[in-house]
């Protein structure tokens, strides 16, 4: 699936959640997040394409695991992952931080830091496609934002507020099919957000259809993630606490 004209991203699922993101130009692909290798590797070669680049967000196992292998197979592949993980993803050889500009495929992305989740995560953000896109990983997630594992509250807080500050009409690649249960818990805390409602409705033909329920935009996810509206930090705090209770 795609929300872009001039290029195509596919969503890949795998394991029990993850989405892995596929950007196509021409015979090259940019492989975001690569959880597990064999299924990449099946797609790529099916459509006789090449492996150029991987993104990497973060250092999670359900991120990085199929990476190596990929490079076994591509070893000319570009990985691009933080500076600050270097000991946790190894095998990078592009080092990026907060605020660098790549050219892929001859598109510029902006490393946009997002930690919280992990204490170095990182986004891709690019304004070259007919709309700006982001892989943000697992910070955050249609309706929801990512667990704090290694950062804090204030610093979740803090990244998504970067990110509601992109353009309205960036559309979002996140990291994992969240959607219908994070729209359930939102509801329980608000019955009733008209908005919530209509878009869980939406979510579950859509999973009733086999397809993705991602990616978002951000003006969608202004409307519906309670993360992303929470007036201050002490608001999101408690959300984030509820939503970590939840069964």
């Amino acid at each position: 699936m795609s929300f872009n004209k001039d290029q195509n991203i596919t969503g890949l699922p795998v394991l029990q959640d993850n989405i892995i993101w596929l950007w196509v130009k021409n015979k090259s692909v940019v492989v975001v997040d690569p959880a597990i290798a064999e299924p990449v590797i099946h797609w790529i070669k099916k459509r006789d394409l090449d492996l150029f680049a991987i993104f990497q967000t973060h250092h999670h196992e359900d991120h990085i695991g199929g990476t190596q292998k990929l490079i076994n197979e591509w070893p000319d592949v570009k990985v691009i992952a933080s500076e600050r993980e270097k000991k946790r993803i190894p095998f990078q050889n592009i080092s990026v931080k907060d605020g660098d500009t790549i050219n892929v495929l001859n598109k510029k992305f902006k490393i946009i830091e997002v930690i919280g989740h992990t204490n170095s995560h990182i986004s891709f953000y690019s304004k070259d496609f007919h709309n700006p896109i982001l892989f943000i990983g697992d910070t955050l997630f249609s309706g929801g934002c990512g667990r704090i594992f290694e950062g804090t509250h204030e610093q979740m807080f803090k990244s998504l507020k970067r990110i509601s500050l992109l353009p309205i009409d960036t559309i979002i690649y996140c990291a994992h099919e969240y959607t219908k249960s994070n729209l359930q818990w939102a509801l329980e805390i608000s019955p009733n957000d008209s908005l919530i409602k209509e878009k869980l409705l939406e979510v579950e033909q859509k999973i009733n259809s086999n397809k993705l329920t991602i990616p978002t935009t951000l003006k969608e996810e202004m409307n519906i993630n309670l993360f992303l509206k929470a007036k201050n930090l002490k608001e999101f705090s408690y959300l984030r606490a509820k939503k970590d209770n939840w069964a």
